[in-house]
């Protein structure tokens, strides 16, 4: 091995093995992961549907947090 950093080092048949199953193995890992974050259409349709009712039902409640808020106090009003 030359001393240094250079970008012309040489390594050991071994060292080089590994390197290559290294980057196999990792080549093989990212595909595995860029596999699972892009679902497939029907998984994606689902999710959005999902999102949407989630915050249709959200608004929904605060709506009616709103409401019940403002009559209390419109009860409160007339008590006093």
């Amino acid at each position: 091995m030359s001393s240094g950093n250079t970008m012309t080092q040489t390594y050991s048949k071994s060292r080089q093995k590994a390197e290559i199953a290294f980057s196999n193995a990792q080549s093989q890992f990212f595909a595995r992961t860029s596999a699972v974050e892009e679902p497939d259409p029907l998984v994606r349709s689902r999710n959005e549907k999902t999102l949407r009712l989630r915050e249709a039902r959200q608004a929904k409640e605060l709506q009616d947090r709103l409401t019940l808020s403002a009559a209390l106090a419109a009860n409160r009003a007339k008590k006093t």
